[in-house]
């Protein structure tokens, strides 16, 4: 997917999934087996997935926004090894449950907002584009962001800027926006954007003023960082031993939540000293795959926004899990 701050730059490129080929390469080890891209979008890895797949394999496609299940529909009536679930993967078990599969060999997760929801002025996503302030992967659901600026007190908005976009104005930026929103409300991107730019006194060379703003109501309204935390641990969950979780993130707040987790569970089980334990007490059931991968020179000359993404990459080892997908 994509990043806030690359929204300038991407405005004028037709989507592809960032590290399209390098991630399914890491995700398909077995052509047979059964795989969940836990972030379809508009399928550009699923397509791709159910291109290395055999006629025996299946591709469970997982997303929150009925756009991108609107796509995932028509792959399913094309390729009848697919099918879609409408929801976050956070709810992976019961996405996986309801296939009637017990493990998976594969989970494909492309973290952040996709670039069909950026370039949509109505989905308000983009500081670049004027739009209602949505925000919302899930239209389904509420409060949208203008709705929850509207009554959110002052030292909450300042909280969920600085704690999901990581600027050091937060508390300058909340307090002139509960002033502007006793004046009229703030109801589209583009109001958002300019309140932001008065607020911050020092500007950052090449980013929009308003970019870590945008990214830190976007996540905390999406609930971004706790559905990882969930969806990390039921995708390892429900691996088959030499079954792979492939991440992309797009931030430092999701790739250090990432990296944390997957080197956490390869380190294996953390005993206290003096402990007596056997090997296999002390051995991980799980192992990292090559180093954080990133965007080669040419992919990012091709898509600037692909320079932001991290890939990486875990694999189950143990041999303690059934072996197959299917039911």
């Amino acid at each position: 997917m994509t990043t806030d701050r690359n929204q300038e730059a991407g405005a004028a490129y037709s989507h592809r999934s960032v590290l399209l080929d390098s991630a399914v390469d890491y995700l398909v080890n077995d052509p047979d087996g059964y795989y969940v891209d836990g972030t379809f979008g508009r399928g550009g890895h699923s397509r791709l997935i159910l291109g290395r797949l055999g006629p025996s394999a299946r591709l469970l496609g997982i997303d929150k926004d009925p756009e991108a299940i609107r796509a995932a529909k028509e792959l399913e009536a094309q390729d009848n090894r697919f099918h879609s679930f409408h929801g976050s993967f956070a709810e992976l078990g019961a996405a996986v449950a309801g296939q009637g599969w017990q493990t998976v060999n594969g989970v494909l997760l492309d973290l952040g907002v996709s670039s069909p929801q950026l370039d949509d002025a109505s989905r308000g996503f983009s500081f670049m584009r004027d739009g209602p302030l949505d925000m919302r992967m899930n239209t389904e659901q509420s409060p949208s962001a203008a709705e929850w600026l509207a009554t959110a007190d002052e030292s909450d908005i300042a909280n969920v800027i600085f704690r999901y976009g990581e600027e050091k104005f937060s508390r300058r930026i909340a307090r002139l926006l509960v002033e502007r929103r006793q004046e009229a409300p703030v109801e589209t991107t583009r109001q958002l954007a300019e309140l932001v730019s008065e607020a911050v006194p020092k500007k950052e060379k090449h980013k929009h003023p308003a970019t870590r703003t945008f990214q830190a109501i976007r996540i905390f309204i999406n609930r971004e960082l706790e559905d990882l935390e969930v969806g990390l641990q039921s995708a390892v969950d429900h691996l088959a031993p030499g079954g792979r979780l492939v991440v992309i993130s797009f931030h430092s707040l999701e790739d250090r939540l990432v990296k944390r987790f997957m080197r956490d569970l390869a380190r294996g089980p953390q005993l206290p000293k003096g402990v007596p334990v056997t090997a296999e007490q002390e051995a991980s059931d799980f192992r990292l795959v090559g180093k954080a991968s990133k965007a080669g020179a040419e992919e990012v000359s091709d898509n600037v926004r692909a320079r932001s993404a991290v890939m990486r990459v875990l694999e189950r080892t143990d041999i303690r899990k059934n072996s197959q997908g299917s039911a």
